[in-house]
């Protein structure tokens, strides 16, 4: 064997094991995020957590959420906003980018290029304004889903803004967004993500000496009516949806609040 054909040789086995190592180092580091994921944060609050009916929650520093594969979307977002939370700086809006840390693989922002759906925030970055990192958290694309943008600029943001009121009100709300993901929906993009029908936003304050909480449930369209013509009742949604939510409260609260959509103890 000439000298050259060695060479060739060696040089073919240094570039596979080149790129064999780089393999290794990359699925490790995947292997480390997806974990990291399943890794319950010191800011999360589990006791107001959702179940899953997927089987699959992610836990970000900033908020937790449960991802359906079948629709590519978080089935809910929650987290905590409190009112030290709520802040108006100004950060730079930053790229999406696909939420490594969801074991079956999230969706690409992709899907949405020229789909005429916005990449609706279920935990909106104007809640996360603290920090730049938990504003930048939030463009995940675990944490969206399609929305036209007249809903999304709308009756959605109206929401979102009440949210931040209460949450400086109440001294904090928890907070669980989602969308509907059942019957035939629509869908977008290669691999398909679906578009709900309805969303809803569940806040739940245990902060003011008496629990209390509000259910909205939305059609996918924009509105000027007022934000208490959509209030409906926590069971409703947990019909609609198969989540359970606030589990952990004492039956006989849980069964008391969730069954009632009166919205008295909220200041509209």
């Amino acid at each position: 064997m000439s000298n050259k054909t060695k060479y060739s040789i060696l040089t073919a086995v240094v570039i596979i094991g080149t790129y064999l190592i780089k393999d290794y180092l990359i699925e490790k580091e995947k292997i480390e995020v997806v974990a990291g994921g399943t890794t319950v944060k010191v800011n999360t609050n589990e006791y107001f957590l959702p179940t899953s009916t997927t089987g699959q929650i992610v836990h970000h520093e900033g908020y937790s959420l449960s991802y359906s594969e079948p629709h590519e979307q978080a089935e809910w977002v929650a987290y905590e906003l409190k009112k030290s939370h709520l802040s108006n700086a100004n950060f730079k809006r930053p790229y999406f980018e696909i939420d490594e840390a969801v074991k079956t693989g999230a969706a690409h922002w992709r899907n949405y290029k020229q789909s005429g759906y916005d990449r609706g925030h279920l935990c909106p970055a104007g809640d996360r304004k603290y920090s730049q990192a938990a504003h930048d958290e939030t463009f995940l694309t675990s944490n969206i889903s399609p929305q036209k943008h007249e809903f999304n600029a709308g009756i959605w943001n109206r929401l979102e803004q009440k949210t931040r009121y209460w949450a400086s009100k109440y001294d904090g709300v928890f907070v669980i967004s989602g969308g509907v993901l059942k019957g035939n929906l629509k869908t977008i993009g290669e691999e398909k993500v679906a578009v709900p029908n309805q969303f809803y936003k569940v806040l739940i304050d245990n902060n003011t000496g008496k629990t209390k909480m509000i259910a909205f449930l939305m059609d996918y369209q924009d509105s000027e009516l007022p934000l208490y013509k959509f209030v409906t009742s926590v069971d409703t949604i947990e019909r609609l949806t198969g989540i359970d939510f606030f589990s952990e409260l004492d039956d006989a609260i849980e069964n008391k609040l969730e069954a009632s959509s009166d919205y008295k103890n909220w200041s509209f």
